[in-house]
């Protein structure tokens, strides 16, 4: 037994349990797991040990490197964090910003994690009195986009600062993040890892210790918790939002295959089923985009087209620039988006189109050059070709009585001098059905897209449609211009060649365009009429002819402004006794006002005229005349018009005597230029204008003219100019009215283009008048004494004169006349008693005495002796009347003596003229 016993202990199969070959045999006979569990508890051991004498080796040369790598990924990091760029918008973005930026910091490991604004403001610091103030920092890189690190000696010591910039979604830069850590933390954050290397050595030997078993918990903690389920449910959900994206993504490799096409690059660039796998080169893509797949260029949002698509495409390399890794494709539809931009950018010109219209249309006040400024506008920014047609009232200025589709044509741009369309200025009469008639009948915008297909237009006139349509005009916009609820006429927009036709779109811009036309239009219009009512009532105001002198040679210009009628203006009156008055005035402003009271003015001059006034007492009256005006206007109803700055000059020539009395009512002075061709200016006394004299006594001036003399007279719209002064403006006209004689035509014409060249703002009135003498044999004068034996030499003296001038055939009248004038004046006068003949244009009589008593015709009764001669007077003169003198009065009668002037006196006696006066009745 003892024997059995000892054979079965020394068994040579069995060996005591801590003997090498039971552990040998452990390693060699067990598991595949438990093979691997040595080799990754082997690998563990060694990793470990590597990884400590590794950081115990390097963490002295590389404590710098780590502190620049820590700041720069830290501020890299937090610039690109998600909602950074939004926060900086807003207006108190530290609030936000520093909690999260403190946050970062700490579990970076870093000394700051600061937020500057591009200006310096700091937003966010770990010290919060830093935060607002303004600092001044090496950032010009990271505000230009770049990021940096920099090493400085601080108060702590050495250290290292990083920044980066903080880019919004258009990649502009809107903040720099900056980041610093002392080195000498960096090392003692090295240091403190050693024990947690060691710690981890430690943990991750018993964690392999625990076996192969616990290699799958492992694996999960380290996923996550994520389980083979799970890891593979997440697979299928990237591959899902891979092919499911609206953009296009492509993944070729170096040998430029496609290793990978998602669902939207397939759609976007029509690729075959087996497209992966082959050369991009065979895909059948476009030219420029297959170069660009197979080549190392990078891009970024280079557009290329595919099939009808725009493709927005950008490439990156799988690896840095230059490498042969492979590269990664991102492809985005722009196809609409260029559309939507398109619309956007014609939208912008429209816009831009419709300020130019609304500079450019009714600069002036003429109903055609505004047509014509639509016209022009409108090309050829809208249409090819524009034409504007208006109804003719609207051309004269008055209210259209209704539509009519009778149209003139009064504008068109953008067409050649051989265009096939209606001439400008033609009057058109459109046929029903036809776009520009349905349109005025309507009030409605019309659009025929295809010209060719629409018989309502080809109506109007086949022949010159076939020829419009030949030009390369194929579609028209036709828009009324209507203005306060009346149509005024049409705007038709034309498109031809390559232009699309038009669209509804077009429509609403032509009608706006239209629109602002047709109130300019309408305005041009209203201006018309005033200016042809101003026009017609000046007119009618102002002398259509100069009347016939021997004595004056006469000429005139009026310049109406560029405004419209003004209110200057001159007359020429003959007086008797040889004397022709010259008046010259100006109403200030422009207009029906101004031209009405003109005319108020011009009728009073005639008036006081006829009273044969001096031209003083003229002046005098028509301030008194101007004054009252300016009184009843103040106090009409509703508040009238006054007279403003309304001036007077009149000038009286005798010439018998060549003597010119001038009286002035604010006006300018008038020239005299002498047959020499000197130039004086006749200097009167001041005096204010018009309705502004208060009672003052007007002043005159007088002067002995040379015979050739030519007297000026002008409005201030002569002297008008903005480069020189009123002096300046004189001295010009005295060089343009010096120098040799001209007549008074061409010295009107040389003043005007030499003074207003260019023409003039305000009016004009000009009247130039060369002087002469009445021939002196054709004057004879006779004292008379106070005694009616007087009387008789002085009439045969007359008759005498008469024959001699060879006026026998009105000897009786003229004697007749002599001795009823002559005998009241000896009868009722004061001496001295005077007589004067003068034969011009007519025979004047003329019969002067010292009293200032005014006769006048009266009837007589029939046991009078007298109060007959009067009216004999005036039966044998054409006109007579009486003037007053500072020494008395004249009374004149003029006589015509032409052929058979005077009464018949074998026809009619004295008697019978008598009887008349029986016949009047009173």
């Amino acid at each position: 037994m003892s024997g059995e016993s000892g054979q079965k202990r020394g068994d040579p199969g069995e060996k005591p349990a801590g003997s090498p070959w039971r552990i040998g045999s452990w390693l060699t006979t067990r598991s595949v797991a438990r093979q691997v569990f040595l080799l990754q508890l082997i690998l563990v051991v060694l990793l470990v040990a590597a990884a400590v004498v590794a950081i115990v080796v390097q963490a002295q040369r590389d404590t710098m490197t780590d502190a620049r790598h820590r700041t720069i990924a830290a501020a890299q990091s937090f610039a690109h964090a998600p909602g950074l760029a939004r926060a900086l918008e807003n207006d108190f973005p530290t609030v936000e910003l520093q909690p999260l930026a403190e946050g970062a910091r700490k579990a970076a490991g870093i000394d700051a994690l600061i937020v500057y604004e591009l200006d310096g403001i700091t937003l966010t610091h770990s010290d919060p009195t830093q935060l607002g103030k303004h600092v001044i920092g090496p950032y010009a890189e990271a505000a230009a986009g770049q990021p940096f690190t920099r090493t400085f000696q601080g108060a702590l010591g050495l250290s290292v600062v990083s920044a980066a910039p903080v880019r919004d979604a258009r990649g502009q830069v809107v903040g720099i993040v900056s980041a610093a850590v002392t080195v000498e933390k960096v090392r003692d954050s090295v240091d403190q890892q050693l024990p947690v290397f060691l710690g981890s050595a430690a943990g991750a030997l018993a964690l392999v210790a625990f076996g192969t078993g616990l290699v799958s918990r492992r694996l999960r903690r380290q996923t996550h918790g994520l389980g083979p389920t799970e890891m593979t449910r997440m697979y299928e959900h990237h591959d899902a939002v891979l092919h499911a994206v609206r953009e296009g993504v492509l993944i070729t490799g170096r040998d430029r295959r496609l290793l990978l096409a998602n669902d939207e690059a397939r759609r976007l660039l029509d690729l075959p089923a087996d497209a992966e796998g082959r050369r991009v080169t065979d895909l059948g893509l476009d030219t420029a985009l297959t170069a660009l797949l197979a080549s190392d260029r990078i891009a970024t949002d280079e557009v290329h087209l595919a099939a009808d698509r725009l493709l927005a495409l950008n490439k990156r390399v799988t690896l840095p620039v230059g490498g042969q890794q492979g590269s990664v494709v991102t492809l985005r539809d722009t196809t609409e988006l260029r559309s939507l931009s398109g619309r956007a950018e014609v939208a912008r010109e429209r816009l831009t189109l419709l300020y130019d219209a609304g500079v450019r249309i009714g600069s002036t006040l003429d109903v055609v050059r505004t047509a014509e400024e639509l016209a022009e506008v409108a090309v050829p920014g809208f249409a090819d070709v524009v034409t504007v047609e208006l109804l003719d009232p609207v051309l004269r200025g008055e209210e259209p009585a209704g539509a009519s589709a009778e149209l003139r044509r009064s504008a068109i741009a953008g067409l050649s001098e051989d265009h096939p369309l209606y001439p400008s200025g033609e009057l058109i009469r459109f046929v029903p059905g036809s776009p520009v008639e349905t349109s005025v009948s309507e009030g409605r915008s019309v659009v025929v897209a295809d010209l060719a297909s629409s018989p309502g237009w080809r109506a109007q006139d086949e022949e010159r449609a076939r020829r419009i349509l030949h030009y390369g005009i194929h579609s028209l916009a036709v828009v009324p211009l209507r203005a306060r609820g009346v149509v005024l006429g049409v705007a038709n927009f034309w498109r031809a060649g390559v232009s699309t036709p038009f669209s509804d779109e077009d429509l609403s811009f032509a009608e706006e365009l239209a629109s602002r036309a047709a109130v300019s239009i309408d305005n041009a219009r209203r201006y018309t009429r005033e200016h042809a009512m101003a026009v017609t009532l000046q007119r009618s105001l102002m002398p259509r002819t100069l009347p016939d002198d021997e004595a004056l040679d006469v000429a005139s210009r009026y310049l109406p402004a560029e405004s419209g009628v003004g209110g200057d203006w001159f007359d020429v009156i003959p007086l008797p006794g040889a004397r022709v008055a010259l008046v010259i005035g100006d109403v200030v402003g422009h207009g029906l006002h101004a031209a009405a009271t003109m005319g108020r003015l011009r009728i009073a001059v005639h008036n006081f005229s006829a009273l044969d006034l001096s031209p003083d007492e003229l002046i005098g009256h028509l301030d008194e005349l101007v004054a009252l005006l300016d009184v009843q206007g103040e106090s009409s109803e509703g508040g009238g018009e006054v007279i403003t700055g309304a001036t007077c000059l009149c000038a009286v020539y005798d010439s018998v005597s060549g003597e010119v009395t001038v009286a002035t009512a604010g006006h300018l002075p008038p020239a005299v230029v002498r047959p020499d061709g000197t130039v004086e200016f006749l200097a009167s006394p001041v005096s204010p204008p018009l309705g502004l004299g208060a009672g003052m006594p007007v002043e005159t001036t007088r002067t002995t003219l040379p015979e050739g003399s030519r007297l000026v007279f002008y409005t201030d719209g002569l002297l008008e100019d903005r480069s020189r002064d009123v002096d300046a403006s004189l001295d010009a006209l005295r060089e343009a009215l010096a120098g040799p004689d001209r007549t008074p035509e061409e010295t009107c014409a040389a003043v005007i283009d030499t003074m207003l060249p260019a023409g003039s703002s305000d009016d004009v009135a000009l009247l130039v008048a060369r002087v002469g003498r009445l021939d002196p044999d054709r004057v004879a004068e006779w004292e008379v004494a106070r005694d009616p034996a007087a009387v008789s030499p002085v009439r045969n003296a007359c008759a005498r004169k008469l024959a001699e001038w060879g006026l026998e055939d009105i000897a009786f009248g003229t004697e007749l006349i002599l001795s009823e004038l002559i005998t009241n004046a000896v009868r009722y006068g004061i001496e001295p008693i005077r007589v004067r003949l003068l034969h011009s244009g007519s025979l004047i009589c003329e019969v002067s005495d010292g009293s200032s008593t005014s006769p006048h015709i009266r009837r007589a009764d029939d046991t009078d002796e007298g109060g007959r001669g009067l009216f004999l007077v005036a039966q044998y003169a054409e006109k007579w009347g009486t003037r007053y003198s500072p020494r008395g009065k004249t009374i004149w009668a003029a006589q015509a003596t032409g052929p058979g002037a005077g009464p018949d006196l074998d026809q009619l006696g004295e008697d019978d003229i008598l009887g008349q006066w029986d016949d009047v009745e009173l």
